[in-house]
């Protein structure tokens, strides 16, 4: 080593001496490194804080490139690709039989060892219920008749519809008007209502009055139900086939449909007789009035066809 030096620059021996000597020297080289290694641990440090502080985004997947091979000098291109060509369908030459194509054939589900299979849910045959038809139906009335052993219950035909003007009073002896009421309540389908005819007391209890219904037409009739609020006088129907109405009730016009009947009760059905003939004029007559009654009252009369 020179005069000057301490250490030896490639063995790194002292010179002697140097160590006691050169203490001084040895400290400040001592204190150079230590300043050295406090300046990379503190790089060392920033960049750990650097690279923790990044955001994790995923990183962007990159295209790889794909690389062609390098073509020696001379070689010829490569060919494209190519797409697979169509088979195109062939004609069978005349006279070769074609060949037969086998037919697939379903494997058979074979069920495993132990396994329980579930039969197969029987199917019941629709039932179809035939659509009612239509059908037409006649409105009728039914009365009930009692007898010993119960009761009966028989059926008629629905009352025949009245014009608002069909009733009218007979009144062939021309008793005062002022002795009848409004005819029409008699037909108007409320028993609330009535036509009324004074009893004159110089013949009572006689009468000789009664109700007339003009049906416009000929009809065939079964039956007349009278309801009265003045239960007991007599009656009697009569009915005429001529285009206008007898002017008296012993006239050959009329024919008798019932008997006399005295009515005891508040509704009474009347039978008629002769039912195969058609009538027009229909009279209810009324000859006797209840025991000291001093007027009769027709609350509502209905009139029923024959069948």
């Amino acid at each position: 080593m020179g005069a000057e030096q301490d250490w030896c620059l490639q063995c790194g021996a002292a010179a002697p001496g140097s160590l006691h000597a050169g203490s001084p020297r040895w400290r400040s080289a001592a204190a150079l490194l230590a300043a050295v290694a406090l300046l990379v641990a503190g790089a060392a440090a920033a960049a750990y804080a650097a690279l923790s502080k990044s955001t994790s985004k995923p990183r962007a997947p990159v295209a790889r490139l794909v690389q062609t091979p390098a073509r020696a000098p001379g070689a010829a291109a490569p060919l494209p690709p190519t797409t697979p060509a169509v088979p195109t369908p062939t004609t069978p030459k005349l006279g070769v039989p074609a060949k037969p194509r086998l037919p697939l054939v379903k494997k058979p589900n074979i069920p495993l060892a132990g396994a329980v299979t579930k039969p197969p849910a029987a199917t019941s045959p629709a039932t179809t219920t035939p659509a009612a038809s239509p059908t037409t139906t006649t409105p009728s009335a039914s009365t009930k008749t009692s007898t010993g052993a119960g009761s009966t219950t028989e059926t008629h035909p629905a009352a025949i519809v009245l014009d608002t003007n069909a009733a009218s009073t007979y009144n062939p002896y021309s008793y005062p008007a002022s002795s009848f009421g409004d005819p029409s309540l008699a037909i108007d389908g409320e028993t609330s209502t009535s036509w009324n005819a004074r009893v004159d007391p110089t013949v009572a209890p006689k009468m000789a009055e009664g109700l007339l219904i003009d049906l416009k037409t000929a009809q065939r009739l079964s039956a007349l139900v009278l309801t009265t609020s003045t239960p007991g006088m007599t009656v009697q129907v009569y009915g005429s086939a001529s285009h206008a109405a007898p002017s008296s009730i012993t006239d050959s016009g009329w024919v008798r449909l019932s008997g006399v009947r005295v009515d005891k009760k508040r509704s009474l059905r009347l039978p008629l007789a002769d039912s195969k003939r058609a009538f027009r004029f229909v009279a209810l007559w009324i000859s006797a009035a209840p025991p000291s009654a001093r007027h009769v009252s027709v609350n509502e009369l209905e009139l029923f066809p024959a069948r």
